[in-house]
């Protein structure tokens, strides 16, 4: 990829026009020549420059644009200038460790990037031929996941959930696992974050010591929705990068891809574009469809996605979260009611899937134990309101010894985790899906029916409880 030109050379050498009208982060500017969608404009003021981003064509002569920047300052009759090129960000090695905003400057005090190699950020996805397929099993060493809904490598996984249910929690989980068992790296788009989650989440990174495998970039909540809705693409093209060069599995997560999808309601509603179901944006199910369709595997490497949902209201029906499930391969929902019982990671057992769940792929030993997991914890449940009334002792031998072996299992489905070992005081565990499936097979069994549930809480494998 060419360099970005300067603004001191080639930028101020290509005026394409006047900024007519100002709304917010959306400008109106009229052209002698229209710039393609996409292109990246500039301006300078007081020495800064000011990046836009072409989005609609109004007429043969206006256009209208998305800074990227923040709008103070922006006034009528300023002069624009065409960059040439869509938004290029810098790639290199040496970008692992750092903490970068949307154009690949550093947000972590550190130097910037030195390259001499750029890449748009509006790349198209891989020819059919030269991407790969998906349908092997990625361990991650946390016993609910890879028993339930195990994750695919090279796949996309989606954490559904509400506020507060450990979502982030899980997703530093996941960049220790890789970074750990599979000596991959990690890409982090914050999308929209708060700057202090991103800032409690730079420092435990650092803490659990997965940072030198990692690059997080971040687009945070107080900057223009035009920064929002492109950080993502601008994350995952240092994916791509990391894929194509390293040639390794590259852990590409998104927390959290609804605020992508509100920044593009925004930005639409900004452009005048009429809102369609919900309120949301007319073209939903597109936007989502371009970053989605872009996490590819190819024989050099994997990207592998782990996605964030927010789930508004706790609806699984909303627009958004539906435009979002069908591009996933693993569902992972998180239950504020296993939250509440003290249960984490708050995975519901009965409600999380994954495409992999069937016996040619996992094989008949984990799909049975699975299938058997999920049926003990289906009839407890349905068993519960009559516990609730009746008390457990009114229940069949049957069933009483069903529900006794569900609790059990519900409680050694916890586990501590690595992330979080400073604030509770216990050291993290990665369990083998063997010992999980040799554990489970025991449980169902009825080998372990004599163990307290408090004995199987917050414990790695059943071997080493009872030492």
């Amino acid at each position: 990829m060419p360099n970005m030109p300067t603004i001191e050379t080639e930028w101020k050498q290509t005026p394409v026009g006047v900024i007519t009208e100002v709304h917010g982060p959306v400008v109106v500017i009229a052209c002698d020549t229209l710039p393609p969608l996409h292109q990246a404009l500039c301006a300078s003021l007081n020495h800064e420059t000011y990046l836009f981003e072409v989005h609609q064509h109004i007429d043969e002569r206006h256009l209208r644009a998305i800074t990227l920047h923040r709008s103070t300052g922006l006034h009528r009759g300023m002069t624009i200038y065409d960059t040439g090129a869509p938004l290029h960000i810098p790639v290199s090695p040496e970008c692992l460790g750092r903490l970068l905003n949307i154009f690949g400057e550093p947000l972590d005090n550190g130097d910037a990037l030195v390259t001499q190699e750029f890449r748009n950020i509006h790349s198209r996805p891989l020819p059919l031929q030269n991407s790969v397929g998906v349908g092997e099993v990625l361990q991650t060493g946390i016993k609910v996941i890879d028993l339930l809904c195990p994750f695919v490598k090279g796949g996309k996984t989606g954490l559904f959930g509400g506020a507060g249910v450990g979502k982030t929690v899980l997703i530093m989980e996941f960049m220790h696992a890789v970074a750990t068992l599979h000596k991959g790296v990690s890409v982090f788009a914050g999308v929209g974050e708060r700057i202090r989650e991103g800032h409690e989440l730079w420092h435990e990174v650092r803490r659990a010591g997965v940072l030198p495998q990692t690059l997080m970039v971040f687009g945070q909540m107080d900057e223009s929705p035009g920064v929002r809705f492109r950080i993502g693409l601008s994350a995952l093209t240092y994916a791509e990068y990391l894929r194509d060069t390293l040639q390794k599995e590259v852990l590409f997560v998104m927390d959290n891809i609804f605020r992508f999808v509100q920044a593009g309601s925004e930005v639409s509603s900004l452009l005048g574009r009429m809102p369609a179901t919900v309120g949301y944006q007319p073209t939903l199910t597109t936007e989502v469809a371009e970053m989605q369709d872009r996490i590819l595997s190819t024989r050099k490497g994997a990207i592998t996605s782990v996605q964030a949902v927010y789930v508004p209201a706790d609806d699984m029906t909303d627009p958004a979260v539906s435009a979002i499930l069908s591009h996933l391969d693993t569902t992972v929902i998180l239950s504020r009611a296993q939250a509440g019982k003290g249960i984490y990671p708050a995975v519901d057992p009965l409600q999380s899937s994954s495409r992999l769940m069937d016996r040619h792929t996992l094989g008949t030993h984990h799909y049975s134990i699975a299938e058997g997991v999920r049926e003990h914890l289906a009839r407890y449940q349905e068993l519960e309101d009559i516990i609730t009334m009746l008390g457990v002792e009114e229940l069949s031998p049957k069933d009483h010894k069903i529900v006794m072996r569900a609790r059990k299992l519900q409680r050694y489905l916890t586990q501590p985790f690595w992330t979080t070992a400073s604030h509770t005081g216990i050291p993290g565990i990665t369990v083998p899906i063997e010992c999980t499936l040799a554990d489970c097979e025991a449980f169902l069994k009825g080998s372990y029916d004599e163990v307290p549930e408090d004995h199987c809480y917050m414990r790695g494998t059943m071997a080493e409880k009872t030492l």
